[in-house]
């Protein structure tokens, strides 16, 4: 099977190719592709070799899959093309996720809606999937109505840049800067551009996505936060149902629910923490609780490797999903 990885040298990519080796994704060929300052750079996978080749020579090749992680201009170009060639795409960039005609996907949760048809897959936002794998299980049981979420989200979901940021900050080292504040000892409330109506556009992504992926009109509202930690994401999630949920329940729902980890003793300072998640596939949960002044309200707390769950693993497992129901076998090529 022929893979190509659109933007293998960055945070993403790199892990992207990490996943397909711990995986075990039958790959028989490999198609590292990057910028054009990165042609020709080699890339280890699985004891081979591969020089990086530009995206036109990827296209030129066929792929069966390619794994997208180069923003949303360069998948708006060349995702069609891949597709064109009979190439499955799985785009991990924003660009197609809210396009009607777009399978957005979280496998745990709706790989039903994926069909052959389907060349242009959408991976969603990093901080919607680690969302939507624990209150999907819980809406299927108390349905949910409303969510109101705050995110503190690690430097890494911005990329390598900004990691040089941080720790230039704690260094002292004057270097590039990618926010327009320090991180470093701050928080800073703005994730991607500010909109119209007073969110970001990262928010806007959370109410969208989570609506798309569960397809209810469930009403979300988030405000999300940079922290100075460099890789995972933590969610602090108020979740409003219509039936009101029994706690000891909840915590064997989630327990049961594929992907997911709780991890809530309290009483003996457990809970889910970045720290601990980064490099791990699992979303974690934990710091679960009844609202004070709505029995049929929980609060939780939510934990997950941004780079990971929130984005390679989840990509290649829509990739095995892919390759299970044999529809790389049916692809058929000019």
């Amino acid at each position: 099977m022929k893979i190509a990885v659109v933007g293998c040298t960055g945070l993403v990519g790199s892990v992207m190719l990490k996943v397909l080796s711990e995986r075990n994704f039958p790959v028989t060929q490999l198609l590292p592709v990057a910028s054009e300052k990165s042609i020709g750079k080699l890339i280890s996978f699985k004891g081979t070799i591969y020089p990086v080749i530009s995206i036109e020579q990827a296209i030129s090749e066929k792929p069966d899959i390619a794994l997208f992680s180069a923003g949303s201009t360069v998948s708006k170009i060349y995702a069609p093309q891949f597709a064109s060639v009979g190439t499955r795409v799985i785009d991990n960039s924003s660009c197609w996720r809210m396009e009607a005609h777009i399978p957005l996907i979280v496998p745990e949760i709706n790989a039903e809606v994926l069909k052959e048809k389907d060349f242009i897959i959408a991976n969603p936002n990093c901080s919607t999937i680690q969302m939507v794998m624990v209150l999907n299980p819980l809406h299927r049981k108390y349905i949910l109505k409303k969510v109101i979420v705050s995110t503190y989200q690690s430097v890494s979901g911005t990329g390598a840049k900004a990691i040089n940021q941080l720790e230039n900050e704690r260094k002292n080292i004057q270097g590039e800067k990618v926010y327009p504040h320090p991180i470093d000892l701050n928080c800073l409330p703005h994730i991607d551009v500010f909109l119209e109506n007073g969110f970001t556009k990262e928010e806007m992504k959370m109410v969208n996505e989570t609506q798309k992926i569960m397809r209810t009109k469930i009403e979300v509202t988030a405000t999300t936060v940079r922290v100075p930690v460099r890789a995972g994401h933590s969610e602090s999630v108020y979740a409003e149902f219509e039936h009101q949920p029994d706690l000891n329940e909840v915590k064997a729902i989630l327990a049961q629910s594929q992907g997911v980890v709780v991890q809530d003793n309290p009483q003996q300072n457990v809970y889910p923490m970045p720290l601990y998640a980064e490099g791990k596939d699992e979303v974690f949960v934990g710091r679960i609780r009844r609202d004070l002044h709505n029995p049929n309200a929980l609060n939780m707390w939510i934990v997950a490797d941004n780079l990971r769950k929130g984005a390679a693993t989840n990509a290649v497992q829509i990739a095995e999903y892919i390759v299970q129901k044999g529809w790389i076998n049916c692809t058929q090529r000019s």
